[in-house]
């Protein structure tokens, strides 16, 4: 057993001279059946730009104070203690700025006892504690509220969740030992390590509450006010705190194995075995069935000590970093000023491409969308595709039903171009074909008035060529979405030569508004994200044609830990869009790029893989089989590895010299927000130096002194 009040954690605080701290102020509220709660604060008097989190500092001074407060409690002065957060935060949890500091093992180990040490006191304090959770937690935010006996959560509070497996670490302060026992094994699995892997999703608090990780919910209006009211009715006996999803003897002996089994199973489909932390997480899961919390916070020291000093961890950090800092201020962005008001937008085609876009519009500018089409067919199912997903969104409670009937108002349909005359932006989304594109902007042009933006979604085309009719290219830019549109945060926002800047503030100021991040790139093909992903795609299927079976191809970029192998990519993207990014990758740059015959042969089957129930691809079809043309020259996992870490260092060296972007961090962020490059990995850059493909075909590293990845 660890004895958390003999360790030296003097090292960790001196280390930490520069933390925001966040205090911890006490005053004592009259209870209404008698006595006093001592009710503390956690404030870092930063208003709303900044939340509170959790440094050693921060918990040095949280632990001075429920020492005051114990002693207090022994001397008869308090009935009990609850701990709330400045308005509408309650902590954003551990200052992760401190956290990747800790370079060494030591250092690593140390910050997890201190917090266990810390939040440990809350169980310790002679009376019962009250956590009354007023706004935003996070990780060891909802572990402080886990480490008091009772838990109280405000229904307005923007989120509650645990993105600690997100960043390549695990809940280390009570969170893998507490919450399976509190509400049960598979709802634990859900929330420490499913929810995370999931874009980092979060609960609401109704959400949370029901699965038990509150005791209560109430409105905001009266938060504080009912909390204490009801802390009271539990001190005085007057309120019973039932926890239906305590989990019992059987679910321990039988549903316990069984989840983490199965968990186990659709981890190893899904993200393969190259991050660490979700198996980290899942093993102490696991090992919480004996509800031994001492045990259990010792396995989290040891668990925490080995990630926080861990190459994952550290490039899970930098790729934070830059999606929460970089991509809020785009490199070689203009004045933001000078972008103009976008009242109305038009969009060209009304198909599927089409419908994702005017209902992002509609939903994020509010203002009105127009799509048009060759035939009124063609507009009316693009207006039916748009009504029946935002008849979806209000059926999930995504949108209410004042803001579906506005939405669904504000778009229209016509075959009429003459009603793009007061449009502000217009967007094509038409086929991905050069002379279709230049034809419908040379159409449009005269009609829309001589300040709007003209926007075109090619994913490999040349936006400078796009444009060669247009009697105004300057206010023509790049805004290159990826599929399904709602859900992928990045837009590459291409520049051309002639691009002005109102046009690309413009364009920057659409893409905040649309909730994306936005890069901007050169004009030059396939931009980044497709131009990146057209060499792994090029080598996988180099290897193919060369006569590699198609599970060892699947396989062979599983170190890396994309989210899927390159063929299951293919499958999602289209085999015929996938072919014409290959071809044309391969037109512009032939001695760099491969286009495959047997990617056009495939893009012409119904069924050209087999899939497992998981949809992950396990080999080409028997019809597959039979139509193409492959050689004899198998290739070795390791080799085509080593092949397409080189090819993406080469590539991405000269997409540098060329000045597509400004900085490796910029296509690290595409490739994170487009590609689901994974966090663990730190986006492509930092794994290439990591295992060596930056010297070996880069001549040096991208990052002085290296930022760490996993091989």
């Amino acid at each position: 057993m660890t004895d958390y009040s003999s360790i030296d954690f003097s090292p960790l605080i001196e280390a930490s001279a520069d933390e925001v701290v966040t205090e911890a102020f006490v005053r004592d509220v009259a209870l209404p059946s008698g006595g006093a709660l001592a009710l503390i604060t956690l404030d870092n008097g930063r208003d709303h730009t900044r939340p509170n989190t959790l440094g050693p500092r921060t918990l040095e001074g949280f632990g001075r104070v429920l020492d005051a407060q114990a002693a207090r409690a022994a001397a008869g002065e308090i009935r009990a203690v609850a701990v709330t957060g400045k308005p509408f935060i309650f902590a954003a949890g551990a200052d992760l700025s401190k956290v990747s500091s800790l370079a060494t093992e030591q250092n690593a180990r140390l910050m997890a006892q201190y917090g266990h040490h810390i939040l440990g006191k809350l169980g310790d304090l002679g009376v019962p504690s009250f956590a009354f959770v007023n706004g935003l937690a996070l990780g060891g935010a909802v572990e402080i509220a886990l480490n008091c006996d009772y838990r109280t959560v405000d229904s307005s509070a923007a989120a509650i969740a645990f993105p600690e497996v997100f960043l390549g670490i695990i809940p280390g302060w009570g969170g893998a030992t507490i919450v399976p026992n509190l509400i049960g094994i598979e709802k634990a699995i859900e929330i420490v390590i499913s929810n995370p892997l999931k874009n980092n999703r979060m609960l609401k608090p109704k959400q949370a509450h029901e699965l038990g990780l509150f005791d209560a919910i109430f409105g905001s209006a009266s938060f504080l006010e009912r909390s204490i009211a009801w802390a009271d009715g539990v001190l005085s006996g007057g309120v019973d705190v039932d926890r239906p999803h305590l989990p019992g003897k059987l679910e321990r002996l039988t549903k316990w194995p069984a989840a983490i089994k199965i968990a186990r199973e659709t981890l190893k489909a899904r993200i393969g075995t190259a991050a660490q932390a979700p198996y980290v997480a899942l093993d102490l899961l696991a090992a919480a069935k004996d509800n031994d919390r001492v045990r259990g916070f010792e396995r989290e020291d040891e668990a925490l000590a080995q990630l926080i000093s861990g190459d994952q961890f550290r490039a899970s950090i930098y790729a934070f970093d830059l999606v929460q800092k970089r991509a809020k201020r785009p490199a070689g962005a203009p004045d933001r000023e000078l972008a103009k008001p976008v009242k109305k937008v038009g969009i060209i085609g009304a198909g599927l491409m089409a419908s994702q876009f005017a209902l992002l519009f509609a939903r994020k500018l509010r203002v009105p969308v127009l799509i048009t089409d060759l035939d009124q067919s063609r507009v009316d199912k693009g207006l039916e595709h748009i009504s029946g997903e935002i008849d979806q969104m209000q059926e999930k409670g995504r949108l209410t039903a004042d803001d579906a009937n506005q939405v669904r108002a504000l778009v229209r349909g016509t075959t009429d171009t003459g009603e793009y005359a007061d449009c502000d932006w217009v967007i094509e989304a038409v086929f991905e074909e050069l002379g279709v594109k230049q034809q419908v902007f040379a159409e449009i042009e005269p009609i829309i008035p001589e300040t709007a933006v003209i926007a075109t979604n090619t994913s490999s085309l040349s936006v400078e060529e796009i444009g060669a009719r247009l009697t105004r290219p300057e206010r023509l830019v790049g805004f290159h979405f990826f599929n399904p549109v709602a859900v992928m945060p990045l837009v590459e926002v291409v520049r051309t030569p002639g691009t002005d800047d109102a046009t690309l503030a413009t364009a920057m100021a659409v893409a905040k508004q649309l909730g994306k991040s936005a890069v901007i790139t050169a004009d030059r093909p396939g931009f980044v994200v497709n131009r990146l992903l057209a060499k792994v795609m090029g080598e996988a299927a180099r290897a193919l044609d060369e006569g590699t079976p198609m599970p060892v191809v699947e396989r062979a970029l599983a170190p890396i830990g994309l989210p899927m192998g390159p063929f299951e990519l293919i499958d999602l993207v289209g085999w015929k869009v996938a072919a014409h990014v290959q071809d044309t990758m391969a037109g512009a740059f032939p001695d760099r790029f491969y286009a495959s015959p047997n990617l056009h042969a495939l893009a012409d089957l119904d069924e050209p893989l087999v899939k497992s129930k998981h949809g992950k691809v396990e080999d080409l079809s028997r019809a597959a089989k039979k139509q193409l043309k492959l050689g004899s020259n198998a290739v070795s996992e390791e080799e085509i590895l080593r092949r397409v870490e080189d090819e993406l260092a080469r590539e991405i060296r000269i997409m540098l010299d060329e000045g597509v972007v400004s900085a490796p961090e910029d296509i690290d962020l595409c490739l994170i927000l487009g590609a689901g490059w994974p966090f663990q990995a730190g986006g492509a850059t930092p794994y290439l130096d990591r295992v060596g493909a930056s010297e070996r075909a880069a001549g040096g590293d991208f990052h002085t002194p290296r930022v760490a990845a996993t091989r």
